[in-house]
């Protein structure tokens, strides 16, 4: 890899050297450990939000046009913008969630929700949550309309409960839309900077960075061009391994689960 001065001027060949400046840096391996967390908790959440709001949506029920209309609005609005907005609410003096708190008598004095890490933290995740449904609802909503009815109306006859309906029908049925949802959060997560950066900046004490911030504090605040590079090329590596693996176990499973398949369809 190639030496680069903060005006972007290339100083030299220096081999593996930027790779082993982050291999050394303890802040690179908490970064790392707490992206895995932000990028799990953020998925995981969003997916258990999202497939109970894509199947009411997909009911049919007066004014769901404009319940749908209302769910997909925030996926409009600028990720910047909506962490400014949620940075403002949060803020522990004159923010709007300690006043409303207050007002309900659930707190007695403003907490400062940005002021330590693990709180800004479990904050960040939540906001992270929020404006990632609208999109996956969008994907599972799509897999749901698609859907055919007359498996629902054999389970009915059969007298399938709503919980059997969605284990043994729905769920199944929806894997692939699933399995797509689950691969573009990964990667939309994973390399979300918006949230972290507008509303705590990965502090404090660098306490809620993650990859994405690290890098760009290192790019654009250090001006350590050169390491930053290699934390860029390193997070490529990591979303190319997941996505390889998760699309072979997905291929593994697919595989296993033809054969019994064939099975029951030659005893019927």
């Amino acid at each position: 890899m190639q030496e680069v001065s903060r005006f972007g001027k290339l100083q030299g060949f220096v081999g593996w050297e930027n790779f082993g400046e982050v291999f050394g840096d303890p802040l690179f391996y908490e970064s790392l450990w707490r992206t895995g967390i932000w990028t799990g908790a953020v998925v995981i959440g969003t997916l258990l939000i999202s497939m109970p709001v894509a199947m009411i949506l997909n009911d049919d029920f007066y004014g769901r046009g404009l319940a749908r209309v209302l769910v997909m609005l925030p996926w409009s609005i600028s990720l910047t913008m909506t962490a400014v907005v949620w940075r403002w609410a949060l803020n522990g003096r004159s923010g709007l969630l300690n006043a409303t708190l207050m007002q309900m008598g659930i707190i007695s004095e403003p907490i400062e929700w940005l002021a330590e890490a693990s709180t800004a933290f479990t904050v960040e995740i939540l906001v992270g949550i929020l404006v990632s449904i609208p999109f996956t609802t969008t994907i599972l909503l799509g897999g749901l309309s698609a859907m055919p009815q007359d498996a629902y109306e054999a389970a009915v006859v059969d007298g399938a409960s709503g919980w059997h309906q969605f284990r043994f029908i729905t769920l199944p049925l929806m894997k692939p839309f699933i399995n797509i949802a689950i691969v573009l959060n990964v990667i939309y997560v994973f390399n979300s900077l918006p949230i972290i950066w507008v509303m705590t900046e990965g502090g404090p004490a660098n306490g809620t960075d993650i990859l994405v911030t690290y890098l760009y504090k290192l790019a654009f605040r250090f001006g350590q061009l050169g390491k930053a590079s290699a934390i860029s090329l390193i997070m490529f590596g990591v979303l190319l391994v997941f996505t390889l693996l998760y699309v072979v176990l997905l291929s593994r499973n697919e595989a296993d689960a033809t054969p019994e398949e064939e099975v029951k369809s030659d005893d019927e």
